[in-house]
């Protein structure tokens, strides 16, 4: 028997049996969407992850120091360390927070804490990160002139903090492009002065947008993905000269600092060489120090991202075995209302071959067209999937989708094997007595 002709017989024999095909078909559609699902929402749910570690900067390293009496030697001692690893690091930064929320203001605008919150928090490289707030309030950082570019901002309008600006205690301010576009709308920011608490400052510069501006919402929490709704907080921010602590946190002195290290193969050998030096200094009966780096979250995040696309991969996969052992009994089913006619065929002298390649391509033809009504529903549920988790069009990649057809003609042939060799071993005599 020709190819072509068994194509054309086993076409026949699924259009005969529209219903019965489609609910065979049914077991194969669910699996293989399942599995274009579930696998693209963990691929989607790593590049979410990616897109926040690269905008929260990379080959970054964050240190925690201080001692219970309040000492400031720690700061200087750690800044003087890192100038001797020049030929690793590239920049040093305090990275302070002011947490008692002052008021700011310019002319009628006025940014204030909420009296509560409906944001949380996530935890990003070991570091809690609000994911949203009820209105503008910026968080407000202590750094120094290497801040941005250890933080991967970069200035879009005037410029950064300057070394005299932190030696001298220049009330001086750059803001996140998202704060400065809520308190100056079109004008320009630079060389204004906005109050904080009542203490004016001057702003000198404008961070650019680490998100997308065109589409940021008016408030972060308007975004569906809590990995946008980070991102958006990352711009909505004021730089101050670290040596402002004294106006800010009742002059405690600043205890987290930011490493920006030359590339990602200096990342392990500097935490370990910062850890060995804090260790040094810091008596554990007198202080504390903790050194990470979201890069090694970053790689483990990326090992967990994996295992979870092989979870759920084989969670899917169950759903493709159910569908197979369908395609099975459908096609025993199949032989047995057919053995007369297979009988009649032995008895003219078809071989077992063409007869077990007939069953074969039905069976295959069942699960191929199966498998792209499931390719389809894969990708229409991908597309909501993405918008609904990650606010962004996530479409399968082209390798999920070759390997779920693949799948499909895979689950036909496999499962068909059985009743297409069991309908070429009935004998013609006993087939020709079946009703």
């Amino acid at each position: 028997m020709k190819i072509g002709q068994a194509v054309k017989m086993a076409a026949k024999s699924i259009f005969a049996n529209k219903a019965r095909s489609a609910l065979t078909m049914l077991g194969i559609i669910i699996g293989l969407a399942a599995v274009i699902v579930l696998v693209s929402y963990a691929q989607g749910q790593n590049l979410a992850m990616e897109k926040l570690y690269s905008s929260m900067g990379t080959n970054k390293i964050t240190v925690y120091a201080y001692t219970w009496n309040g000492s400031n030697n720690v700061s200087q001692a750690l800044y003087d360390y890192c100038l001797n690893l020049s030929d690793q690091v590239v920049g040093f930064s305090p990275n302070g927070n002011v947490y008692s929320q002052p008021t700011i203001k310019y002319g009628s605008k006025t940014l204030a804490p909420a009296s509560h919150s409906s944001g949380g928090a996530v935890i990003v490289g070991g570091t809690a990160m609000s994911t949203g707030g009820e209105n503008n309030y910026p968080s407000i950082y202590l750094g120094n002139e290497q801040y941005g570019m250890c933080n991967d901002y970069t200035i879009a309008n005037g410029r950064d903090l300057s070394y005299l600006d932190v030696k001298n205690g220049n009330q001086v301010c750059v803001l996140g492009a998202a704060t400065a576009e809520y308190l100056f709308n079109f004008a320009n920011p630079i060389d204004q002065t906005i109050t904080i608490n009542g203490l004016p400052f001057r702003v000198v510069g404008v961070y650019a947008y680490k998100g997308d501006p065109s589409s940021a919402p008016a408030n972060p929490e308007d975004t569906n993905s809590w990995v946008d709704q980070v991102i958006s907080q990352m711009d909505q921010m004021i730089l101050l000269p670290s040596t402002m602590t004294r106006y800010f946190n009742n002059n405690q002195p600043i205890d987290q600092y930011v490493v920006k290290v030359r590339s990602s193969e200096d990342l392990r050998p500097v935490i370990t060489s910062l850890k060995t030096f804090l260790s040094g200094i810091i008596d554990p009966n007198s202080g504390s120090f903790g050194v990470n780096s979201d890069d090694v979250y970053k790689e483990q995040q990326g090992d967990a991202t994996a295992m979870q696309q092989r979870f759920l991969g084989g969670i899917a996969a169950i759903s493709l075995l159910v569908g197979g052992i369908g395609i099975m009994n459908i096609m025993l089913v199949t032989v047995t209302e057919r053995t007369r006619e297979i009988g009649i065929r032995k008895a003219i002298g078809a071989e077992r071959s063409s007869i077990i390649v007939q069953f074969l391509i039905e069976a295959a033809m069942i699960c191929g067209i199966g498998g792209l009504f499931g390719i389809g529903v894969g990708y229409v549920g991908t597309l909501i999937l993405g918008k609904l988790s990650f606010n962004t069009i996530l479409i399968p990649s082209p390798g999920i989708t070759a390997g779920a057809a693949l799948i499909s003609v895979a689950l036909g042939v496999i499962f068909g094997m059985y009743p297409a060799i069991k309908a070429s071993g009935l004998q013609p005599v006993v087939a020709l007595r079946a009703d």
